[in-house]
């Protein structure tokens, strides 16, 4: 006989943790799986012989302008203030990214930069953030100049190896996340809240999934575990696809492999992270130690190589925004549509990408929305 539970969540990553801690404090029972054996999804991190905090899945930084969001996860960590500086290797220096002013200046003499920052800023205004493919559409030739510029040593080869595929192919969203800064910050996120869990983000999703009314099982598969339970509502973040066993197809998403290397002295880089846009075969290198602070006298860098994804290989991350997926997508979406007492959500779920923000902003709502009664 199945044993019986309110709600099976799918996926112990930011939306599934959200969603059970908030269920949980509503009263309900909630059994969290995940087929990893740890919590926190992608978000995962953890130390190293010399106490650094590593991500095993790449860079997590934790930036919203949400106060809600904001003070839901204050409960579960303190937090060290932390500032996210990017900087892209460009014609052999190292200039901020996003491109500004700081940028401009760098890379051009300094009374063609000056002329391009006027006219920059008396075609869109001060401390405006223009997305490339609009400075792209520019009529002037200075200015086209420059995009085309931009377009080139920052945009076009960083994406075709992240991606695959040329950046043409892919929806103007993904160009519209690193916009050109007309000004001098060189922050990459501006907003209110931008920090780093003081004991990382493990330790933040622990402690959120401690609730009497929530029972977590790690290295647990959904197809095997669901045959254990009867449940009144399931909610899966994990692959839609794969939930319906392929029907129409697998989605496709790039992955990634992490290379983490160690060096005998304080400090690998000038800044957190540096993009390499032309060089290398690799995308970006993080060195983790700008994210807390530690006093050894070693660092670790991870290097960031882009690459297909697999089923059974490696790891789904990032879902390729074409028109040809998001296509596919929608015959998933209609199929879930069908399904009873059955919610998808999340990266894999919704298929979409999801900043940290945007996850628990969406499990906040869903949780809202079933208990009342949505």
């Amino acid at each position: 006989m199945r044993k019986k539970i309110q709600n099976l969540i799918v996926g112990a990553g930011i939306s599934g943790a959200v969603l059970a801690r908030t269920l949980a404090e509503a009263g309900q029972k909630c059994l969290i799986l995940d087929k990893r054996g740890h919590v926190g999804g992608n978000c995962y991190d953890y130390k190293d012989g010399n106490g650094i905090l590593l991500h095993r899945y790449g860079p997590h930084i934790f930036h919203t302008n949400d106060r809600k969001v904001w003070d839901f996860l204050s409960r579960f960590t303190r937090w060290t203030a932390y500032t996210h500086k990017v900087k892209g290797l460009i014609d052999g220096q190292e200039v901020p990214v996003p491109f500004n002013f700081h940028s401009l200046y760098a890379l051009f003499p300094k009374k063609e930069a000056v002329s391009l920052e006027k006219k920059l800023l008396e075609t869109f205004g001060p401390d405006q953030k223009i997305p490339i493919l609009s400075l792209r559409q520019t009529q002037d030739k200075e200015l086209h100049f420059l995009a085309q510029y931009i377009y080139e040593k920052v945009f076009l080869h960083y994406t075709l190896k992240q991606w695959g595929v040329p950046a043409e192919e892919l929806d103007r969203s993904v160009m519209d996340r690193v916009p050109v800064v007309l000004g001098w910050d060189d922050r990459y996120f501006q907003d209110a809240y931008q920090a780093m869990p003081s004991e990382g983000y493990t330790a933040l999703f622990e402690n959120m999934l401690a609730h009497p009314n929530i029972a977590v099982r790690l290295k647990a598969e959904f197809s095997a575990v669901c045959k254990e339970y009867a449940y009144e509502r399931l909610f899966y973040s994990g692959p839609i696809d794969e939930y319906f066993r392929f029907a129409f197809g697998a989605l496709p998403y790039r992955s990634l492999h992490f290379e983490m290397k160690e060096f005998p002295q304080p400090q690998y880089q000038s800044a957190a992270v540096i993009n390499y846009p032309n060089d290398f075969d690799y995308t970006r290198v993080t060195e983790y130690k700008y994210f807390l602070p530690y006093t050894c006298r070693q660092t670790v860098a991870g290097f960031e190589y882009p690459l297909a994804h697999e089923r059974g290989k490696n790891e789904r991350f990032y879902p390729i925004p074409q028109s040809a997926s998001q296509a596919l997508y929608r015959q998933y979406a209609a199929a879930a549509r069908e399904e009873k007492n059955v919610r998808f959500f999340g990266r894999l779920g919704g298929y979409k990408y999801c900043d940290m923000q945007t996850a628990v902003q969406d499990a906040l709502a869903l949780a809202q929305d079933v208990l009342t009664g949505g």
